[in-house]
């Protein structure tokens, strides 16, 4: 029984770090996924540059993985920091990859060649994430202590200053992501090659993304966010949310750049706001996690 339970927890806590490693990566990551000339650079790209970008970044995780990494616990050893940048590197390749296909950046109709510098490309600053992922949104799941009691009777006016520190934190951050990405021609690029459902696969993603880096990942004041009373407190009412808001954040800067305008038809809208939704949704995320 005792043995089950040692390796139950080791799984557990395994599990944990590859979600902390992988939302560090999302938070990142995304904006270099909206950009247009790294797709074209990690297409064209010959092998020995692509060799050059893997040994490049794995040198430059292996030295972060002495000093912090993605996981709970220290691991400064040489061997194992060596292990934990192989993972690192894994762990930023799948991410990538997974946000290309659904960006259809990657298909059955392009070569593998491509395929491969664009995910190689892509991964890059999304492996740095899961490196810095502690060493700039610290584990604070050790200082947890017992869950707070929400049956408390809670103040209205504490709810409601609760509830809109949480919108404009998470406005705050889906424009400061967002606004990079916007002006650009990319997200109409992708629009034209998405049908209905890669956006729901989208929406998927945006809110399972969401919900891990605030609520899973054990970054910075993860048990303040679970103890924090307001009116939609509940991880998945806050989720949904913010990213109704992050949705709206989207809508309101494609306007401002004249990316959409009130003549377009609402399917246009819908896509675009969709779309940018994922790296605002993120950037949302990442402003919670600081109120």
């Amino acid at each position: 029984m005792a043995l089950a339970k040692r390796r139950s927890t080791a799984w557990a806590t395994e599990i944990n770090d590859l979600v902390r490693g992988a939302c560090g990566g999302f938070l990142f990551g995304i904006p270099l996924l909206y950009t247009m000339e790294v797709w074209w650079i990690g297409s064209m790209a010959q092998p020995p540059r692509i060799m050059m970008a893997i040994v490049g970044t794995f040198i430059a995780v292996f030295w972060l993985n002495r000093t912090e990494g993605f996981r709970k616990t220290s691991r400064s050893r040489p061997y194992e920091a060596l292990t934990d940048t192989v993972e690192a590197m894994a762990i930023g390749l799948v991410c990538s990859a997974f946000v290309l296909l659904l960006l259809r950046e990657l298909t059955l109709d392009v070569p593998l060649r491509e395929s491969l510098g664009k995910v190689i490309f892509e991964s890059v600053p999304f492996t740095l994430g899961v490196a810095l992922a502690n060493q700039f949104l610290g584990d604070t799941r050790d200082a947890e202590s017992k869950p707070s009691d929400n049956s408390q009777p809670t103040d209205h006016k504490d709810a409601l200053n609760a509830t809109l520190a949480d919108i404009g934190a998470t406005l705050l951050g889906a424009i400061v992501v967002g606004f990079n990405i916007s002006p650009t021609d990319e997200i109409r690029t992708l629009a034209a090659a998405l049908s209905a459902p890669w956006l729901l696969g989208i929406m998927a993603a945006s809110l399972l993304i969401s919900y891990g880096i605030v609520f899973e990942a054990g970054f910075s004041d993860q048990r303040k966010r679970r103890q924090q009373q307001g009116i939609f407190q509940r991880p998945l009412s806050e989720t949904i949310m913010s990213y109704l808001v992050s949705l709206l954040a989207a809508a309101m800067m494609l306007w401002f750049f004249d990316r959409l305008t009130f003549s377009d038809p609402w399917t246009m809208w819908l896509e675009q706001i969709l779309l940018l939704g994922l790296p605002t949704t993120i950037g949302g995320a990442a402003g919670r996690l600081a109120v």
